[in-house]
């Protein structure tokens, strides 16, 4: 796997946990959970820094996004108990299936 991969994964995790736990700061009262936001976020965009010397703005923003709202909507069902309807449950499997579109037939998207 290429190392462009690896960071942006990294930051996919790392604004996954820096959102969940937005939700736990209780608008930022709560020192911890703001902690790991601000670091989460912080760690996210550095991540993000080195992803874009090699892939375009809008398909790494595509890719960290569409799976960044999936993956935060199933820790929202874990941690959470935050149900989707099916509608929800809908646009995020064309979310999806866009960037899979974009990762396996996009020449933008570098491999």
């Amino acid at each position: 796997m290429p190392k462009h991969y690896l960071f942006l994964i990294a930051a996919i995790i790392s604004e996954v946990i820096g959102t969940t736990a937005l939700n736990a700061t209780q608008q930022f009262t709560r020192p911890l959970p703001s902690i790991i936001v601000v670091v989460g976020y912080g760690l996210a965009f550095y991540f993000l820094t080195h992803v874009l010397k090699v892939m375009p703005v809008g398909v790494v923003y595509a890719i960290w996004s569409g799976l960044g709202v999936v993956l935060i909507t199933l820790f929202g069902l874990v941690i959470y108990g935050q149900k989707i309807d099916l509608a929800a449950a809908i646009g995020m499997s064309m979310i999806i299936a866009g960037v899979i579109v974009i990762h396996m037939f996009s020449k933008t998207a570098t491999h």
